[in-house]
């Protein structure tokens, strides 16, 4: 797996954009459709038929009901049975098993459900094209009249895997009018490696800070427990906003544009204002696909707090295949609605540090319950963490907290704005290329030296 790593970064990648650039402009949407099915058949090729038939079907979806507009009853045949189709597919390879799982605790029942493997990236192409559809029968996108051009958009391979969920209305004018520069590219460069630097350099690190956390046991103490969920939570956003950097680099570097996926998320000073910065590509499909449309909050507050409980139940289950996720949904949708209701106005009177503890005890938390599958692993970690007859912080873990605690206090930094602050103060000066330069290179060797001599870590969206 780490030399799957290493083809990509040194061999796949930079023969992909020779050629991409090589061929005519016309051609570069099939070679990019192409070159996208070759990249998800290397991790799993016999679910190509699959995303092809994903393909077909909403292609097809948009067609009719493009063709039924002007009678938008009909229009909603096509709609409908395009997005019953959608959410059947998802429902079979990802719930399937909970489902049966779940039917199975009635005393009468005992299905016996063969295992079925989950597609890479299902749920996030899955969510764009059910917005295809659904933005081609409200008018807000045009329809696709090629093939090649929606499976490009489809299947693009910077962001398949783990996003950001890319709308169609958002690229629509892209995928046929774009004209790629050298200072775009130039820009995707940067971004990717500040992608790669995330991952391997800090989530990696965080991560085996939690699994070493993990490892020593009852004997962490209150602190030791802490410092295990802060390594979990910081190797989590960085994980994840690492590869959507990634992805947006690699869009910049052929030509798109995608919209922002994170903006600093834990530097929010309330959990409603979290839920704008994490994430912000799955919040925004939310909010326009199934909040606005049950009522959003025009129909009274208890209609607008079973949309908000909906909402965040679905949103849960979206991001996995367990209770934990269900759990973890429902619990955001919960405290988002107290806040909304109830200790909004007294929130927005704390002082702003107290805010922020706030929100980081709460988001903390949060992942407590996101990461553990195990109910009752989740409950002993939990009781660790308010739990002073255990010691205020083990030998086992202090000695951790010194060998990653440089490490940590870097990750700390880059999960705020101050470098991004620092950055567009020298970004117009005349040696700003040159660091620039020197920081892809740096981070391009350094990066490379970790792959070789880390174990494989994946993305951790990609089971997603």
């Amino acid at each position: 797996m780490v030399f799957s790593s290493l083809i990509f970064l040194f061999a796949y990648l930079p023969v992909t954009l020779v050629i991409y650039y090589a061929v005519p402009r016309k051609a570069r949407n099939l070679f990019l459709f192409f070159i996208n099915l070759l990249f998800y058949g290397w991790g799993e090729p016999v679910m190509v038929t699959l995303m092809l038939v994903s393909i077909v079907i909403n292609y097809a979806g948009g067609y009719f009901v493009e063709k039924c507009k002007p009678d938008k009853k009909k229009a909603k045949i096509p709609l409908i049975l395009t997005v019953i189709l959608d959410i059947g597919i998802l429902a079979f390879f990802k719930y399937s098993g909970l489902i049966a799982d779940t039917l199975n605790f009635l005393p009468f029942l005992n299905i016996h459900w063969f295992k079925v493997s989950l597609p890479i990236g299902i749920s996030f192409y899955t969510f764009q094209t059910m917005s295809y559809v659904i933005d081609v029968y409200r008018d807000d996108a045009p329809v696709s009249k090629s093939f090649i051009d929606f499976g490009t958009y489809v299947a693009l391979f910077p962001q398949l895997i783990a996003g950001p969920i890319v709308r169609y209305k958002d690229v629509a004018y892209q995928l046929r009018h774009r004209r790629e520069t050298l200072e775009q590219f130039n820009k995707g460069v940067k971004l990717f490696m500040v992608g790669v630097g995330k991952k391997v350099l800090i989530a990696n690190q965080m991560g085996s800070m939690w699994d070493a956390i993990q490892a020593t046991g009852q004997q962490n103490g209150i602190l030791g427990s802490w410092l295990g969920i802060a390594g979990y939570t910081l190797q989590i956003y960085f994980d994840f906003s690492g590869y959507s950097d990634m992805a947006c680099g690699l869009g910049n570097m052929l030509g798109f544009e995608f919209l922002k996926n994170f903006n600093y998320p834990y530097i929010s000073k309330s959990v409603t204002e979290f839920w704008r910065r994490w994430h912000i590509s799955l919040s925004t499909w939310f909010r326009e696909y199934v909040y606005i449309p049950l009522g959003g909050n025009r129909r009274g507050i208890p209609r607008q707090i079973l949309n908000l409980m909906v909402v965040w139940f679905l949103t849960g289950l979206w991001h996995g295949a367990s209770y934990n996720f269900i759990l973890w949904g429902v619990y955001y949708g919960v405290i988002l609605i107290i806040e909304k209701f109830i200790i909004g106005k007294f929130l927005k009177k704390l002082p702003s540090a107290l805010k922020h503890i706030y929100t980081i005890i709460i988001f903390m938390l949060g992942w407590v319950i996101f990461y553990f599958d195990d109910m009752g692993k989740m409950g002993e970690f939990f009781v660790s963490l308010f739990n002073f007859g255990g010691g205020i912080i083990g030998h086992d873990a202090f000695v951790i907290f010194c060998r990653y605690a440089v490490i940590l206090a870097v990750a700390i930094i880059a999960a705020t704005p101050l470098g991004a602050t620092v950055y567009g103060k020298i970004k117009d000066r005349k040696y700003t290329f040159l660091l620039e330069t020197l920081f892809v290179v740096f981070v391009l060797i350094i990066s490379t030296a970790a792959i070789v001599n880390q174990s494989y870590n994946p993305f951790l969206y990609f089971r997603f």
